[in-house]
């Protein structure tokens, strides 16, 4: 098992690196930090190779997982950690493949050009907790992969399908395998519960903003709204797509 005391240390630069979306393209890996998101990503085989701070007792999972060990400096573990208070254990995982077929997926969330990490990362759990396949990233979207995303999915992104692409191509793949797709917008719409649950969907979920882009609009089956019975103005968009989710499946 190795040990690293320096932050000078060429590994821990590259660690360090993986927090900037750039080296994360360009490796295929990135890294998560925690116990939690640990023992999820050790159910796949997306893990390369595992760090834990000196004086961390390390699981007996861990140690029998056959990844590479290696433990670190309370000063190493600083660099590399991305929260106020670190619990000194870090992981470097591969990026998913994106090969799978759309006839394997029945449910899907799509975004369009949605940024907040926090946001995203909600999304994610709760596709993965609706029972949705796959999450889409359009154009114009946050990075799956960014460290704030990753804690806020708490391991769901282990557990569901993603996929980045443009959102146009992926409406004439979904109208191809006869999949209705509903947008969220507040004219030209119904509300949510006039439409029926099916067991096959897409939901278009836009930008924090602007909402989904009009041309977008213009080519789904059906555009919906959420009701709004107060004073508020409009719905996160992390709660409004739970709501739609969780009413589409069937």
């Amino acid at each position: 098992m190795e040990h690293i005391q320096s932050t000078k240390n060429q590994k821990v630069k590259d660690w360090k690196k993986l927090q900037l979306k750039k080296e994360r393209d360009i490796t295929g890996t990135y890294i998560i930090e925690g116990s939690h998101l640990i023992e999820e990503a050790l159910k796949t085989d997306d893990i390369l190779e595992l760090m834990i701070q000196e004086g961390i007792e390390i699981p007996v999972n861990w140690l029998q997982s056959g990844r590479n060990i290696t433990t670190v400096s309370p000063e190493v573990s600083k660099v590399i950690s991305t929260t106020k208070t670190s619990q000194g254990v870090f992981a470097v995982c591969r990026k998913k493949n994106q090969t799978k077929d759309i006839n394997s997926y029945k449910r899907f969330l799509l975004l369009d050009a949605v940024q907040d990490p926090g946001n995203i990362g909600t999304m994610i759990r709760t596709a993965d907790a609706a029972g949705v396949d796959v999450v889409i990233f359009g154009e114009g979207s946050g990075d799956l992969y960014n460290p704030k995303v990753i804690r806020s999915a708490q391991g769901s992104h282990f557990h569901i399908q993603t996929e980045v692409g443009n959102i146009f191509d992926w409406m004439k793949k979904l109208k191809t395998a006869g999949v209705p797709i509903y947008g969220t917008a507040l004219e030209n719409a119904v509300p949510f519960k006039h439409v029926d649950p099916s067991d096959s969907f897409a939901l278009i979920m836009g930008n924090e903003g602007a909402g989904v882009h009009p041309e977008i609009l213009q080519q789904t089956t059906q555009n919906l709204y959420i009701p709004i019975y107060g004073q508020s103005e409009s719905l996160n968009v992390a709660i409004a797509a739970g709501i739609l989710m969780y009413h589409l499946r069937k």
